[in-house]
């Protein structure tokens, strides 16, 4: 199972072969290009599973909701096979459980996995930051909600964001403004 696919089928394919893998999944935390660039060329070469929150299900069709036009992006394909969630589902794989966090704000069908003591993160949290807003269907206000139900998660997950290093809920609690409610000029 992948956690986006952001470019270069091949690199992807080459890394999961090489521990002697098969992908059979790919889990989507928002539709920007550079989180679902390799996506069509992974499905074509494995024929896996592609899940994206309904909310982001259009992006993979659309050269606007990619991100292509915005910041001058070629060779993106497009992709019509996704299949939704929603809010709150609950993805497997084998006997893995992945719960599907929605927070929207970055993106309105941006999500969080968390799959036992982890979470991916996507463009919601990073290490010390956050992702941005001012994009097509960004929107602050959501992204503050969604960080919020990010503090009330239990335990000290460690957190896998899509760009950056990673972190633990805990170090984000005491290092990252923007869950200590610094949103100033954001």
């Amino acid at each position: 199972m992948l956690i986006d696919a952001p470019d270069d089928a091949d690199y992807i394919l080459e890394q999961i072969n090489s521990h002697g893998l098969k992908l059979k999944k790919i889990f989507l935390t928002h539709g920007h290009f550079d989180h679902v660039g390799a996506v069509a060329d992974l499905y074509d070469k494995t024929g896996c599973e592609v899940y994206i929150h309904k909310n982001d299900i259009g992006k993979l069709t659309d050269d606007s909701g990619l991100l292509v036009n915005f910041f001058g992006i070629g060779g993106v394909r497009k992709f019509d096979k996704a299949i939704a969630f929603d809010s709150d589902d609950v993805l497997t794989l084998d006997e893995l459980e992945f719960k599907v966090l929605h927070t929207p704000g970055h993106t309105s069908g941006s999500v969080c996995f968390i799959c036992q003591n982890v979470m991916f993160s996507g463009d919601t949290l990073f290490a010390r930051s956050v992702g941005r807003t001012d994009m097509p269907d960004g929107n602050t206000a959501q992204l503050i909600k969604s960080l919020q139900k990010i503090t009330q998660l239990s335990g000290n997950p460690n957190i896998y964001p899509g760009h950056m290093a990673s972190t633990t809920l805990e170090d984000e609690k005491k290092y990252n403004p923007y869950l200590r409610g610094g949103f100033g000029e954001y």
